[in-house]
């Protein structure tokens, strides 16, 4: 199993390149350290926005439509894939409590679905923050007096024409 690839898979790679041909940027397979010690890898996180993207695979993670079970050795695969959907579950739940909203994505889903839900994700979630002011001092502003950066119509001095 070490050919298997956590991080880089072809519909996670294509979702990708269409989420940053629309002008999107993100973060790719970014930890998350949530409350209670809980961690959580979304496949892409778009951190101001607080969406988490997850691409699953169909026998990974059980699709209901494509998953399928292997005949051989079934006393080490049934307990492994229902740990994954488990864990999964867990992660959506840790996500939503603290505030993020989450995307699953099949790996059978088409491209234009899956960006739409992105997307559609996206335009739901509350607008980026904007940064904290920072302390500007001058000698019209004291140090740790805040306000914005640059100086006030007041403050410029004008040259006589």
């Amino acid at each position: 199993m070490r050919a298997n690839r956590r991080t880089d898979t072809k519909p996670e790679m294509a979702l990708r390149r269409a989420l940053h041909a629309r002008g999107y940027r993100f973060r790719k397979d970014y930890r998350l350290d949530l409350a209670e010690g809980k961690r959580v890898r979304p496949d892409i996180a778009f951190t101001a926005r607080r969406v988490a993207v997850f691409v699953d695979g169909c026998f990974w993670h059980a699709c209901p439509d494509h998953g399928s079970r292997p005949a051989n050795n079934v006393w080490y695969w049934e307990p492994k894939l229902r740990r994954n959907v488990e864990r999964d579950r867990a992660a959506d739940a840790a996500l939503t409590a603290a505030g993020w909203d989450v995307v699953r994505v099949w790996e059978h889903e088409s491209l234009d679905a899956a960006v739409t839900a992105v997307l559609t994700a996206l335009d739901r979630s509350q607008t980026p923050r904007r940064r904290p002011l920072r302390p500007v001092s001058s000698p019209s502003n004291p140090p740790g007096e805040i306000r914005a950066r640059g100086p006030r119509p007041a403050d410029v001095e004008r040259i006589p024409s």
